[in-house]
């Protein structure tokens, strides 16, 4: 399929012919979206910006492209505004079918069949219930006993009917029985709901009970329930239809005496297993048992255990009789019931006068009901009852809300036998003859005494259930009536719209007369016809000059002025896109864009060779080397941004926006990232100290370079030379006038005050560190204008004195607020308390410590401590009970590691310093020892926490959790020597415990471990007898660490 957006070549028309066809060209290809735009802008390479036409703009938008013809496009071309096929109109055209035009169901559907019952609605798993309702529903003695049962409907009358805005409600078990009994007998619905009978059981919706025990159950229930009522045909019912007896008879053997045992029963569990036919699961039921042995039986008349007889005489039947057959049984093997699947024969006549103890009566029963559970499993399957009618004789198949009629008046299960068949089971139904089934899921048969007598037909419904009825009657017809109109309502909705769309498609292209543009998704959603249409929203095509960006025409559609007048004034919005709105600033900036791209691999080449030429004098201009490397990546980017805008806009249309969260954090690594020459630029915004990142340009390139990034920062050769000329005069200032805090001598201590002063003041260590760095380095560090003591502080505004500040003199002071801008002034006072003892000498800062913060710091840096993951420590292998770290690097006793920096920072006094031209005597550096070190760490000054490995040591990551025999595997394959020779130990203390956890053993990250093996030692000998044993530990534990 083609449409003919673009003319095509000479070479494209020559593959589109076939040979034989007579040259005549086939129906030209679409051209994909991508070759439309760049067809569309193929004009911007010859036409300078400044040179744009109305027929340039024209030609961006696409204004005449051809439209695509219905049966020879087969989707719509998002890249053809013109293109009006594949929309969603084939929908509209031609002939519908009525019923298209909404999606609701006949209310009739929903309306009871004529001479047919009343289905249930099942509530999840409560099928159990349904089809014991429709069995006792249809016992018409059962029936017409309950409707004489007294009920307290009479609270809801009003004069002559029921309360309209009262709904009834029925408090006792009867009166659910009475209303559902009512409905099932005269509603008009085809189904009913029985959540109320069920919600007042106190049953589970959601699982499935034991069908045979909630008979029993229910059945004493109703008994129990009816027994208060004063109308001896309610109050005995159940007795009447249910309930037979029988006597456990037991004959002694030696003197012949019985004893006799009378109970009652509303049905007979019958075992089936091991057995093929009904009647011979009765003469199980009713076998002679011998009592034997250690079962013997104690006769009163002997006086002693004599071996007897037991057995059950039927001695009255019930005119209902329910068998319920043993199908779910309790397995011993796996402790669950299971399903016996055999087949079990049965007839629809009974005779059970041969199994009762009195003959002569009569004991012929007809089928009524057969009970049926379709699965394989005791837990779980379905429910449906085979019920007879007793007016009309005919057999119906009880569904939950299908009833289904039997042909013929006959019993037919084998519908029900298929269903329920295993695919792996062998077992075949055997032949039944007339008048006879089998059946391996039916788990109940109810028989019904044969009466020459028809049953009474004139079961009617009490005067006030009966207006309970028919107020539900009345309801369900107003609903038929309410989407009888929902259904004509929308059908005519569909008819019209189905007009509409006929009417203005043919109108939509627009040709050579006037124009607007609609979004292709809002068209859509016009011919949608399962969504209303919603009014007219073109805001999102919108350009920063609120016309029509060019970049959105792909998602836009050209259509006439006629069919958007009539759009706009039935369904509204805007704002409308007429010729008007094709914007020209967006095109030529557009234009300007393309023809910069298309000339950027010449100008990168003539850029090259211009920075190979030298800059002479000074009027050069300085650039970011990092920003040279990648200016013309910096560049294309530039120029795409706006095409990556319209990849997201038509992302959005294809249903791929990316989510909120993802869009912030592009956001924000945008915002992030440095644009053209910003590399050179310090925080302030001028020139940065660093030469090695930034080199000087001629003025040919500079202005290269300023045609692709027009608001690039310029900075020419002389301002930075006069930069560094600044910093140098102000560090050699500071330097001068802080001599000893910048070479760190004569500092206070507080645990030796100086008798010279009763106040010192306190600076952030962070503070004297960065200002040391820029005054041996003023052309690479930028220079400290503020002392913030604010990190001293706590949100209270209270003081949290730690190692992490500096103690300074009064006279220094002075000089640091005239050099500085101090946030917060920090000082400790000494004063003499009392008049006795002038010797007593109190501390008082201002501000005062905080004691809750300072503790919780205190106890939040523990925690971090002794709770750690993948943290580094070293671990310094010791020969000949001498550190190497002592012969190899003597500076470490000081401080764990040193920098570049640091190093310079430990050089002598008299050391020449590069960046001043100025020397101090010979003074010598003072030789740190391990008593220095302790009066070091008291004059607050912080140690380094970076470290430097050295000879003999290596690093390894370890984590809180690890014990010290996992440690000692990472240090047997790190050293080679094994775990049992490796004595281990951190700040003199010994580690021993192999169980211990790093974290309880005062292991913290950066520690150094000392590890002396012990004398003799062979390392790999003693390896490769260890290393069978702690392969397994290694690997639990490189999997620990890794997860």
């Amino acid at each position: 399929a083609f449409c003919k957006c673009f003319p095509l070549g000479r070479r494209q028309r020559r593959q589109r012919r076939r040979p034989g066809s007579g040259g005549a060209p086939r129906a030209k290809a679409m051209a994909p979206r991508l070759q439309l735009e760049k067809a569309a802008w193929r004009w911007a390479e010859t036409v300078r910006p400044e040179e744009v036409s109305q027929e340039h703009i024209e030609t961006a938008y696409r204004i005449w492209l051809e439209p695509c013809i219905r049966g020879v496009c087969r989707r719509n071309c998002k890249g053809n505004p013109n293109c009006l096929v594949g929309i969603g109109e084939h929908i509209w055209l031609g002939e519908i079918d009525e019923n298209s035009f909404h999606n609701i169901d006949d209310p009739n559907c929903e309306r009871r069949k004529k001479n047919s019952f009343v289905g249930l609605t099942n509530l999840g798993a409560t099928c159990y219930v349904n089809t014991f309702l429709q069995v006792w529903f249809l016992n018409l003695e059962l029936r017409q006993a309950l409707y004489l049962c007294p009920s307290t409907c009479s609270d809801y009358m009003m004069g002559d009917g029921i309360q309209e805005e009262k709904d009834y409600e029925p408090q006792t078990i009867c009166e659910h029985l009475q209303y559902l009994f009512a409905l099932l007998q005269n509603s008009n619905r085809r189904y009913i709901d029985p959540s109320g009978f069920v919600k007042a059981l106190g049953l589970d919706t959601g699982q499935q009970q034991d069908a045979q025990e909630f008979s029993k159950l229910f059945m004493s229930l109703l008994e129990d329930t009816l027994s208060k009522q004063k109308n001896p045909d309610v109050r005995n019912i159940v007795q009447q239809q249910f309930c037979g007896e029988y006597a456990y008879v037991t004959v002694c053997n030696q003197c012949g005496r019985e004893s006799k045992l009378l109970s009652k029963f509303y049905e007979l569990e019958l075992n089936i297993q091991g057995h093929k036919q009904l009647t011979d699961c009765i003469s199980e039921f009713l076998k002679e048992e011998k009592l034997e042995g250690d079962n013997r039986y104690f006769c009163e008349n002997c006086q002693s255990k004599q071996n007897a007889t037991r057995k059950i005489r039927l001695l009255s039947l019930p005119c209902t009789l329910n068998l319920q057959l043993m199908r779910f049984v309790f397995d011993r093997q796996t402790g669950h019931k299971k399903k016996l699947n055999t087949y079990i024969g049965f007839s629809e006549i009974l005779d059970m006068e041969p199994y009762v103890e009195h003959k002569g009566g009569s004991y012929v029963y007809e089928l009524s009901a057969v009970l049926i559970h379709r699965g394989v499993s005791a837990y779980s399957g379905h429910y449906i009852a085979h019920v007879k009618d007793p007016q009309s004789g005919e057999w119906y198949k009880f569904n939950d809300e299908d009833i289904e009629k039997m042909e013929g008046k006959k019993l037919q299960l084998g519908i029900e036998e298929d269903l329920a068949e295993p695919s792996k089971s062998q077992t075949r139904k055997p032949k039944c003859g007339k008048g006879t089934h089998c059946s391996r899921n039916a788990y109940m048969l109810v028989y019904r005494l044969q009466t020459q007598e028809k049953p009474n037909t004139t079961v009617q419904v009490p005067a006030f259930l009966q207006e309970l009825v028919d107020r539900d009657n009345s309801k369900f017809e107003e609903w038929c009536i309410e989407m009888a109109e929902m259904r004509k309502q929308s059908v005519d909705k569909g008819k019209a719209k189905h007009e509409e769309v006929k009417e203005l498609y043919q109108r939509l292209p627009a040709g050579a007369e006037p124009y607007e543009f609609v979004s292709l998704e809002w068209l859509q959603k016009w011919l949608d016809e399962s969504t209303p249409t919603k009014p007219i929203d073109n805001h999102a095509c919108l350009c920063s000059h609120d016309k029509l960006h060019p970049d959105k025409i792909s998602i836009m559609k050209r259509i006439s002025e006629y069919a958007a007048d009539i759009f706009y004034s039935r369904y509204g919005g805007g704002p409308r896109l007429t010729v008007k709105a094709l914007c020209k600033e967006c095109v030529v900036e557009r234009c300007r864009v393309l023809r910069l791209k298309s000339q950027l691999n010449e100008d990168y080449k003539t850029v090259n060779n211009l920075l190979k030429a030298t800059v002479k004098g000074n009027d050069g201009f300085w650039v970011g080397k990092s920003s040279l490397r990648s200016w013309r990546q910096l560049a294309l980017e530039q120029l795409d941004e706006q095409d990556g805008d319209v990849d997201q806009s038509n992302g959005k249309m294809n249903g791929n926006t990316l989510s909120k969260d993802e869009s912030k954090e592009e956001r924000k690594e945008e915002e992030e990232e440095l644009n053209f020459n910003e590399d050179i630029l310090c925080p302030h915004g001028e020139l940065c100290i660093s030469e090695n990142e930034r080199r000087l340009v001629s003025k040919e390139a500079w202005s290269k370079l300023q045609q692709y990034f027009p608001k690039l920062p310029c900075i020419l050769e002389r301002e930075g030379e006069e930069n560094e000329a600044l910093h140098k005069m102000i560090a050699n200032e500071q330097k001068t006038s802080l001599p000893n805090l910048f070479q760190d001598k004569n500092r206070p201590c507080l645990s030796n005050w100086p008798e010279e002063t009763d106040v010192l003041y306190i600076v952030s260590q962070f503070f004297v560190e960065e200002w040391r760095k820029f005054v041996r380095k003023p052309t690479r560090c930028s220079p400290v204008s503020s002392v913030g003591n604010s990190a001293l502080l706590c949100p209270h505004g209270g003081l949290m004195f730690t190692f992490a500040s500096t103690l300074i003199w009064p006279s220094e002071w002075q000089m640091i607020q005239k050099l500085f801008v101090v946030d917060h002034v920090i000082k400790i006072i000494r004063t003499e308390v009392g008049d006795v003892n002038p010797s007593e000498t109190q501390y008082i800062s201002e501000p005062k410590l905080c004691p809750e913060c300072r503790e919780g710091l205190l106890c939040q840096q523990q925690r971090d401590l002794r709770e750690y993951t993948q943290a580094t420590i070293y671990v310094h292998k010791v020969v000949d009970n001498k550190k190497v770290m002592k012969d190899s690097a003597p500076e470490l006793n000081v401080s764990s590691s040193e920098t570049e920096e640091d190093k310079e920072e430990a050089k002598p006094d008299g050391e020449k310093d590069p960046d001043f031209n100025q020397s101090n005597g010979g003074t010598k550096r003072q030789k740190i020892t391990h008593q220095n070190y302790i009066a070091y760490q008291k004059q607050v000054i912080r140690r380094s926490m970076r470290h430097r490995k050295v000879r003999g040591e290596k690093a390894l990551l370890v984590s809180a959790n690890q014990t010290l025999k996992e440690l000692k595997i990472q240090i047997m394959h790190a050293f080679s020597v094994a775990p049992f020779d490796q004595n281990l130990s951190i700040d003199g203390k010994i580690l021993s415990d192999d169980c211990a956890t790093l974290g309880t053993l005062g292991v913290i990250p950066e520690s150094v471990i000392l590890c002396m093996p012990e004398e003799g030692f062979k390392g790999k000998l003693h390896l490769s007898c260890f290393a069978h044993e702690c392969s397994e530990s290694y690997c639990k534990f490189l999997l620990k660490r890794r997860l």
